[in-house]
């Protein structure tokens, strides 16, 4: 097998190139724009399609430069702060613990389904987590993180592939299941968003004055920057401590402290907060990014598992829908806003967070802002569940 490496900035131009090949296929396949895919992850699984093509017909494995991925997931996180006003943050307060309490529920209720196949399919010991909570609620971070210490409990030496190949399929269809779910919902229910509200990702395709300039875009730029320094600093501060949390989340805090503080002390101040300035980098970086993680997913370690690690990720996504339309979208409050969320689900319960975000984006761009949850879920998705997610999987492995 040849390895092919391809540095950062040819993967960054790749991946513009990817995202705008799935615009395309939107553009012309109706379907996709109705149940509102995102670009991103057509054209992302396009291009993974196309990379496991060239590696069983070619014998070449393409390996990405992922770093430039990393910064545009911090400018992503730490624009929502900066949209994040202080009345959105306390009317965020009860659904916030209540996308908590659901979500730590489906924790448990994700695990026994996994313990419960595993027994079924007498799959190896150990397997449990991998085919659980490690790998569709942590994402491919934490099933990377806690293969060697699965190896080590139960003597499963394929624990990182099995926990790799769990995770790229749960992306995979978590990307696909969101926003379905979430249009059924706001048809079967007659629901809008917000007219004419500030946009806060994206930018509307038509019918808008463009006020966009290059000193609006760097004002908006230096804003985010300064935000993203602090939250670095904040981010080994609490590590110091003993609090691990990804980086992403102390930028996103130290956005939310600053755009609740520094307009008061300086209202002549230009902020960029629910500007199209920040909608627009927010938008280029999340479609970049998944547009990024898509194309590198290495499809070919899903081979060689045979059916039943398929036959699991199907009885998890029934179960996640499932939850998605009986319990998530009736216990946030049956509002636009809870369709929202409930598309974002998909990316908690199978995904990750950013494609969370994705599929939450996708249906606020065709109908309209949701503030409160682009602010609740990527902190239940992103700290509060890493903590129950770690303690599960803990007990797992015991």
């Amino acid at each position: 097998m040849t390895t092919i490496a391809t540095p950062g900035f040819l993967t960054f131009t790749i991946s513009i190139m990817v995202y705008f090949g799935g615009a395309g296929l939107n553009y012309l396949i109706a379907p996709l724009r109705r149940w509102n895919i995102p670009e991103a992850v057509t054209g992302g699984l396009i291009a993974a399609l196309a990379t496991l093509a060239i590696h069983e017909k070619l014998g070449l494995e393409i390996v990405f430069d992922l770093n430039a991925r990393d910064m545009l997931l911090l400018y992503f996180f730490t624009g929502i702060g900066l949209n994040a006003k202080l009345a959105d943050l306390i009317a965020g307060g009860r659904p916030l613990l209540v996308l908590l309490g659901i979500t730590l529920i489906y924790l448990v209720l994700q695990n026994l389904i996994a313990a419960t196949s595993a027994a079924a399919l007498h799959l190896p010991k150990g397997i449990t987590a991998l085919i659980g909570s490690a790998s569709l609620i942590g994402g491919h971070g934490t099933a990377i993180a806690w293969a060697p210490a699965i190896t080590a409990r139960f003597g499963l030496p394929n624990a990182m592939e099995i926990g790799v190949a769990a995770a790229t399929l749960g992306l995979v269809i978590a990307s696909l299941v969101g926003g379905p779910v979430a249009r059924f919902l706001i048809s079967r229910n007659k629901l809008s968003g917000p007219l004419d509200s500030p946009p806060m990702i994206g930018l509307a395709d038509e019918g808008r004055k463009d006020d966009i300039n290059h000193v609006g875009l760097l004002q908006t730029i230096l804003v985010l920057n300064v935000a993203i320094l602090i939250g670095a600093g904040l981010h080994e501060a609490l590590v110091e401590a003993g609090l691990k949390l990804p980086l992403f989340v102390a930028c996103l805090l130290s956005a939310i402290a600053l755009t609740n503080t520094l307009p008061r002390f300086f209202p002549k101040l230009p902020w960029p907060s629910r500007t199209r300035s920040l909608a627009l980098i927010s938008d280029l970086s999340l479609n970049v990014f998944l547009s990024m993680s898509l194309m590198s997913m290495q499809l070919w370690t899903l081979g060689g598992l045979g059916p039943a690690l398929v036959a699991v990720l199907a009885i998890q996504t029934i179960a996640a829908v499932l939850y998605m339309l009986l319990v998530v979208f009736p216990a946030m409050g049956r509002t636009y806003e809870a369709a929202v969320i409930a598309a974002g689900f998909g990316g908690i319960s199978l995904g990750a967070t950013p494609t969370a975000i994705a599929n939450m984006t996708a249906i606020a761009k065709a109908h309209g802002a949701a503030p409160m949850a682009f602010i609740i879920l990527p902190l239940v998705s992103a700290f509060f569940i890493d903590i129950a997610n770690a303690a599960a999987i803990a007990f797992l492995v015991r």
